[in-house]
């Protein structure tokens, strides 16, 4: 795991080519870890994402450009937030802290999906290569790193990421409310831990901790499927 991690950082973002492949990998994560939180939300009696045309896979209706841009820089970032209104719910807490996880969660799905497709698209590379195939495999890379920054990043328990409201979900109703009320503050904190680098090195020895489980799982279909056809 410690070359593929290597090979990620060694890889140069300078080509119009390259800086397109991020840019479309991180639209596709942001896009469908906003998604996942109002189809969550939707099931458990919140149609307020749907109301407001958020359960789409247009990826402009997700965006938030600073976020995209630093997920495109560093490969972590964030997304517009899904309205998401707890009255409708019918137990709030719980069903704050579902939709919330659903998001992360369906990150590292996308992680192992994108991973899992670098390894079907490894064996017809090495036989015939190809700039389709080279390209491919690099866009899927793009996807599982992208989609695991995502979701270690959202998963830490400081406001509003989703860790903060699952974590708070876990308190007396008295404390989630109340904790509820300052949650832009934790917007700021998390700036500035993000503007002063304190994040940098546990969220990537999360992300490659994350990184390097998917790849052991992914690699076992693909094992089995060749020995399959041996």
């Amino acid at each position: 795991m410690n070359g593929l991690i290597s090979w990620f950082r060694q890889l140069q973002f300078g080509s119009l080519l390259d800086t397109l492949l991020v840019v479309a990998a991180s639209l596709l994560c942001i896009t469908v870890h906003e998604t996942c939180h109002g189809l969550a939300a939707w099931a458990l009696g919140d149609p307020t994402a749907k109301n407001a045309g958020r359960l789409s896979l247009n990826p402009l209706r997700h965006v938030d450009w600073v976020g995209l841009l630093l997920m495109a820089l560093v490969r972590f970032g964030w997304a517009r937030p899904v309205p998401v209104d707890m009255r409708n719910f019918r137990r709030p807490k719980r069903d704050m802290a579902l939709t919330a996880a659903a998001g992360p969660l369906s990150n590292v799905l996308l992680a192992w999906l994108a991973m899992l497709f670098v390894s079907g698209l490894t064996v017809p590379y090495y036989l015939h290569g190809g700039a389709v195939l080279t390209y491919s495999i690099r866009f899927f890379q793009y996807v599982a790193l992208i989609s695991a920054g995502l979701a270690v990043f959202n998963v830490l328990p400081i406001p509003p990421l989703d860790g903060s409201k699952v974590l708070f979900a876990c308190l007396s109703r008295q404390s989630y409310y109340r904790l509820m009320r300052y949650e832009r503050w934790g917007t700021l904190l998390l700036m500035a831990l993000l503007l002063l680098g304190l994040l940098d090195g546990p969220l990537i020895w999360l992300r490659s901790g994350l990184l390097s489980l998917l790849q052991r799982i992914s690699l076992w279909p693909m094992g089995l499927a060749l020995r399959l056809l041996a």
